[in-house]
Parts: structure tokens; sequence; C-alpha cells
């Protein structure tokens, strides 16, 4: 998922590059930063950035840019909110790049596909399924972090497909063969992860989750009489 330097067109990495910083500049300005202070999470948000930095570091790969790992970032959105979340993949990003997993000219491209566009799916997806289904603990845990974590890892996988086939970078035959498919696997993987962390934060932790409320998802309401 992370792209090397000289992968991508160079005009591409420029355009992406200045994109990313003017919008993770806007989300460092705006993001909620004393909502981690006030309820003291402000070191599991850096956690969490940290073990999503390990967890990163645990790939693999067939070719230079078409290698494979856990995204978190359905965990991050639902532990933080959107701009507390993609400002922290922003400093995953950094430190995988840091230990050489990624190029920096990519950096703007990477972010934006596997911190920006997946936070923003994740995001997305929560706010249909808490309009839509009922407040339920079931629905909660089983649609946003399972179903939800899943379907964002294959949707991201599909955005770098299409975007290698764009560039030219290698053939669209080649890429629905020997790369597409195996995002299916990952999505089971990330759902399982993502389900099983959210299970026990909602059991232990539920400070931890920003949208997760007891008063909502677990004490039944009177009924409206409609």
């Amino acid at each position: 998922m992370n792209f090397p330097d000289q992968l991508l067109p160079s005009a591409l990495l420029w355009i992406t590059n200045v994109l990313a910083a003017v919008l993770l500049a806007l989300l460092a300005w705006s993001a909620p930063w004393k909502r981690l202070v006030r309820q003291d999470t402000f070191n599991v948000w850096m956690g969490m950035c940290v073990g999503l930095m390990l967890m990163w570091s645990i790939k693999t790969g067939i070719k230079p840019g078409l290698n494979f790992h856990l995204l978190g970032t359905m965990l991050m959105a639902l532990m933080f909110g959107a701009r507390l979340a993609m400002v922290g993949m922003a400093v995953v990003l950094v430190g995988v790049t840091l230990a050489g997993s990624a190029g920096w000219t990519a950096l703007g491209v990477n972010w934006l596909l596997t911190g920006l566009l997946p936070v923003t799916l994740s995001y997305l997806l929560f706010w249909i399924v808490d309009r839509k289904l009922p407040n339920h603990l079931f629905v909660y845990i089983f649609v946003n972090a399972f179903i939800g974590a899943g379907a964002v890892v294959v949707l991201t996988g599909l955005a770098t497909t299409l975007l290698l086939i764009l560039c030219g970078t290698y053939s669209s035959h080649y890429l629905t063969q020997n790369y597409l498919p195996y995002y299916v696997l990952m999505g089971w993987s990330e759902a399982m992860m993502t389900g099983m962390a959210v299970t026990l934060m909602t059991a232990f932790r539920p400070a931890w989750l920003a949208t997760f409320s007891d008063v909502r998802y677990l004490k039944s309401r009177p009924s409206s009489g409609d």
C-alpha cells in the first residue's frame, strides 16, 4: 500500500504532497486536541500511532508498491473521530517512512491513499450506520467495526489499484489477477482485528471510543409512543 519513490509520475507526487500538506495543516489546526487532554486519552492516541507503526511494518509484497498490511483506520476513526484519526495516520506514515518502508517524495500520495481516504470512508460508514440503523451494541460492533473495517480495506485496495492502472505503473490484467483479490483476504483480517479490539474496549475501556456511549448503546430508552 505504501509507494516507494519514483514509482509514480513526479508531477503527481508533488501535486499530492502540496495537497496533503494543506489538508494536514487544516486538520491539525481544527482537530479537537482538548478532548484528548480532557478525557486523558492523549497517551492512548500516541500509543495507537506507535502500535500502527509496528503493525504496518509487518507486511508482505510481490513488487515495488504492491505490498499488503493491515490499516487500522476504522479503529482509529471509532476511537478518536475523523480529524484526529487522519492526523494520527500521518504520524504513522512518517514513522514507517523513517523506517524505510515508504518513499519521502511519495509521502503525500501515500497519506491520501492510506490515511485520508480510508479514514473518510470509515467515518462515512459509521455516520450512515449511526443514522439508519438502531442504536444497538451489536450494530455498533458487528456493522461498524467488523463489516465496516473489512469494506474500507477492500475499497482502499480498489483505489490503489485504479491509481496504478491510470499511471501505467503496472498492467490492469496483472493488478486485477495478482494484487486486487488479496485485499479481500486483508479485509477479513482487518475486520477480525477491529471487531475484537472494539468488543474489548466497549466492555473494559468505553472511554477510549469517542463514537461510543453507554447510555445510547447499552441502556434501553422508553418508547416514544409513535
